[in-house]
């Protein structure tokens, strides 16, 4: 099936079926407040850099989002160890200060339930890439959230990144796709993403009991979630890998 890459740029009124577009995300990841507070004002503030796929029906089944950023900025220089939720902080602030971007990050690629395994995930990386690309940018960096590392949650993400398949290739299959696409591992962000709440809250996300102290498994979870009904609260704290693009 053929599809078509768009930018919201270009095609404004479809903000809300890109919005609106169906996803497996677990649902605490939805939850990480910096995610939160930043994610739906790239659309507002930088359409150029959310891109959709449509099928043949005019449906969006895929969205590809990212933000320009200052890497070289003074005080920055190396890819953060608070990944995700950093880069979006810098990205934002970098937007509001008028300070020049150098750099692209990629901050999610998504598609929808049905459409998966039709190589939309590859597709729309490489449209991220060929958009920083178009907008002057000679490099794209990525914290991917390797796509299988919730199968074995207590592994060393460090250990997890750096296996290989005979072939050379990265073991987990969305780090491959980006292996696949010219990208190189450049480092491990060991706090990417945070989300902290009350317990009753990772009873509602998870349907899982949260009564016991100490590290819970949870599906869909890289790492596993701290616990401690003493203070009555859940922390987690999740891992991403950097991935560079040289354009």
């Amino acid at each position: 099936m053929d599809f078509r890459v768009s930018s919201l740029a270009d095609r404004p009124l479809m903000a809300q079926p890109v919005r609106d577009m169906a996803d497996t995300w677990p649902q605490f990841v939805l939850e990480d407040l910096v995610g939160a507070a930043y994610f739906p004002r790239i659309a507002a503030e930088l359409p150029e850099y959310v891109l959709f796929a449509e099928d043949a029906r005019g449906e969006v089944v895929a969205t590809a989002h990212s933000v320009p950023f200052a890497l070289g900025a003074e005080g920055r220089g190396e890819l953060p160890a608070r990944g995700w939720d950093e880069v979006l902080v810098w990205a934002f602030s970098d937007l509001r200060r008028g300070v020049r971007p150098d750099t692209v990050s990629a901050i999610s690629v998504s598609v929808a339930p049905h459409a998966q395994g039709r190589g939309l995930s590859a597709l729309m990386l490489s449209a991220m890439r060929d958009n920083a690309r178009l907008h002057g940018f000679r490099e794209v960096v990525a914290p991917v959230r390797p796509s299988a590392k919730h199968l074995e949650p207590r592994t060393p993400i460090e250990e997890y990144a750096r296996r290989v398949r005979p072939d050379g290739l990265p073991h987990d299959p969305w780090l491959r796709v980006h292996a696949r696409a010219g990208a190189t591992l450049a480092s491990v962000a060991p706090a990417s993403m945070t989300v902290s709440a009350a317990l009753e809250e990772w009873r509602r996300w998870t349907g899982l009991p949260f009564d016991a102290e100490g590290d819970v498994e949870v599906p869909g979870a890289l790492v596993p979630v701290r616990c401690e009904p003493a203070r009555g609260h859940a922390v987690y704290v999740e891992p991403n890998v950097w991935m560079r693009h040289p354009l």
